[in-house]
């Protein structure tokens, strides 16, 4: 305790780091108050009950900050950002260019790649507040529109998550911790307060026994998160001894850290995007005045809402996303290439393709517990919906283990900014 408190102390002793949290809170509140504003043409009765019977867009709040519920002028959040982001790492794979960029050029090609990001961010966007649009009109929620008041609600909305972005990138650079992922944890954090009222009015003490099971959830999660997260498998690297002059270099020996779940919850971001968007696409064409497509529209939400279904595709998407991305951020042969050239060699193993392969048999084992991890924290909610019945349990999984890693994140980082300030 008496350390926590002397971090506190040292955090608001030094001015640098006080004013990166100001700054920080200063972006958040705005975030805040641009998710209470919202785009004209709404009947505020239809859109209440449409969000009472409809769990599906209240996963989709996740990412909105509770800027959907009330279709504010940032009701996308940073989901287009998020997506474009999705679409980039996906083409690494495909286009030996853009992984050169992303993995070869250092910091210049990081912030190059993060530009094209930036750029697709608008075009879906576009895509995404239209699509809202029309399926919320064909619902009743909004008043119809014009041509004009169409593209002037449409640039708004783009307009809005552009925004976000824009002040997620100004954490980053002038903050503490990542930008999106705060502002993500920020949306999150914001709805406890109305779920809380809500619980209150609600409470019921015939369900305590579903309250304390939600509560030791929660407190497990966030336990196996931290193990998890901070979880390395340290891999010895020796440095050859070199002699130049008099003098004698190298001949230490250190290690390589491998962390259990390199992916963080970007598996989780990846599969829910994935999941989410073909029910988008058919919600849209459910109301068509094509009765046959109408009628498709329907068949197939009502099959992607089989929980069996849904549980077991957003378990295996997360399962297969933690490897990809994994292999996508994690280079074996680039570190194999980068320990040879240093001097240094895993003892035992020989330098070049023996190392490389070496380092992904070890990434391919540990990177099954963190997947198999993350897949069972996504349908965790699910499992225990279908034991309770208590819908109020359907995104806490995600938005728990978002909340717990982003945390953890902000603490590193602060505690980066400490001892820098020592040294």
């Amino acid at each position: 305790m008496s350390q926590f408190l002397e971090k506190l102390k040292a955090i608001f002793m030094d001015p640098a780091i006080r004013r990166k949290i100001i700054f920080v809170l200063a972006i958040l509140i705005a975030f805040r108050l641009l998710s209470v504003i919202p785009i004209p043409n709404i009947d505020k009765g239809q859109l209440a009950n449409f969000f009472n019977n409809n769990q599906f867009f209240g996963l989709l709040g996740v990412f909105s900050g509770g800027g959907l519920s009330t279709l504010s002028i940032v009701m996308l959040g940073v989901a287009p950002y998020i997506t474009a982001s999705i679409i980039m790492q996906l083409m690494t794979m495909m286009s030996p260019r853009l992984k050169a960029i992303y993995q070869e050029e250092g910091e210049a090609g990081r912030k190059k790649f993060n530009q094209y990001s930036r750029l697709m961010t608008v075009p879906l966007a576009l895509l995404q507040a239209f699509a809202y649009i029309i399926l919320f009109q064909r619902q009743g929620v909004m008043l119809p529109l014009t041509t004009l008041e169409l593209v002037s609600d449409m640039a708004v909305i783009t307009g809005g998550s552009v925004l976000l972005m824009w002040l997620g990138e100004l954490i980053s650079e002038f903050g503490i911790g990542n930008g999106v992922s705060v502002i993500i944890f920020a949306g999150i954090v914001a709805r406890l307060p109305q779920n809380l009222t809500q619980l209150f009015y609600t409470f019921d003490q015939s369900q305590i026994p579903t309250y304390l099971l939600f509560l030791a959830g929660a407190l497990l999660i966030i336990y196996g998160v931290v193990v998890i997260t901070e979880a390395e498998r340290p891999v010895p690297v020796t440095y050859a001894k070199r002699v130049r002059g008099n003098k004698v270099y190298g001949g230490v020996s250190t290690y390589l850290p491998l962390r259990l779940n390199q992916a963080g919850v970007i598996p989780i971001i990846f599969a829910l995007s994935l999941l989410l968007f073909p029910q988008m696409i058919f919600r849209f064409f459910q109301t068509s005045h094509i009765a046959l497509l109408a009628t498709v529209s329907n068949g197939i939400l009502n099959f992607l809402a089989n929980q069996w279904f849904y549980g077991v595709s957003y378990f295996l998407m997360v399962f297969l996303f933690t490897y990809f991305y994994t292999a996508v951020t994690f280079d074996p042969e680039s570190i194999a290439t980068n320990l040879q050239k240093s001097g240094a060699f895993i003892p035992g193993v020989r330098p070049g393709s023996s190392t490389a392969d070496h380092l992904s048999r070890i990434l391919t084992r540990i990177t099954l517990v963190g997947a198999l991890f993350l897949g069972a924290i996504a349908v965790l909610p699910l499992i225990a919906r279908g034991i309770t019945g208590n819908t109020s349990l359907a995104v806490g999984g995600t938005a728990l283990l978002i909340v717990v890693t982003v945390v953890i994140d902000l603490i590193k980082k602060v505690d980066a900014q400490i001892s820098m300030r020592e040294y």
